[in-house]
């Protein structure tokens, strides 16, 4: 390693990684199970797909969600999360009860 690179940390790169918009809303909405694009993106709501398509691209490089082609016409593509991926489901049950006991549901 050269003088001035700093160390790779997992925590900063994971940080990094759950971070970025959409990308625990996918994770969370694949937990249920395998989806295609279109449903995919009802699932999370508000989505731009173009952001959509570059967060599953980037997840899928990472290795956390895996696409697989069902045909070609129409096209029709289904996203499933790795072992990787559904190893982040304790993190979101933490989130989900941290949440649940330090944040107030919005009124009316």
């Amino acid at each position: 390693m050269a003088e001035h690179e700093p160390a790779f940390c997992p925590v900063y790169a994971a940080l990094n990684l759950l971070q970025e918009k959409w990308t625990l809303h996918i994770i969370r909405a694949l937990l249920e199970g395998p989806k295609g694009f279109n449903e995919l993106s009802r699932a999370i709501g508000g989505v731009n797909p173009a952001t959509l398509s570059q967060r599953l691209e980037h997840l899928v490089d990472l290795g956390v969600v895996e696409k697989k082609v069902e045909s070609f016409m129409p096209p029709r593509t289904r996203y499933s999360l790795t072992e990787a991926g559904r190893e982040l489901e304790a993190v979101i049950a933490a989130i989900d009860r941290w949440a649940r006991k330090n944040l107030k549901a919005p009124v009316g």
